[in-house]
């Protein structure tokens, strides 16, 4: 059986639980310095879809560092040119476009400059 199989049910109670702890009074705003939610559209499916993630982020750049990045696929939207993301940052949907990379060392990071504010 292949390990995206088993770990996918897994996945998806871990992220309800990592964005019920965002949304939290009490430990949201910690959490949310670290982890985010992205949403973007499904490059095959079309469908809009929203996970959570952890970032760095420096002013309007946003690293996004991929665990495990052969056993996902949301990523891949997101390689050649890229495409267009929204994240919540500091309680405020931001857009902007993200563009994914896989380095010699098979690691995969993705890019997003974030969109001005108007």
């Amino acid at each position: 059986m292949e390990l995206r199989t088993v770990l996918k049910p897994v996945a998806r109670v871990v992220n309800a639980g990592v964005m019920a702890l965002m949304k939290a009074p009490w430990i949201g705003s910690r959490v949310s310095r670290t982890i985010t939610e992205i949403t973007y559209l499904g490059r095959r499916s079309g469908q809009t879809i929203s996970t959570p993630v952890s970032f760095r982020r420096s002013g309007d750049e946003i690293t996004i560092m991929v665990a495990i990045p052969d056993q996902k696929t949301w990523w891949r939207n997101f390689l050649g040119a890229g495409g267009p993301i929204s994240l919540q940052l500091d309680n405020t949907d931001r857009s902007g476009h993200a563009v994914a990379r896989r380095d010699d060392k098979g690691r995969v990071r993705v890019h997003v400059r974030l969109n001005q504010l108007n």
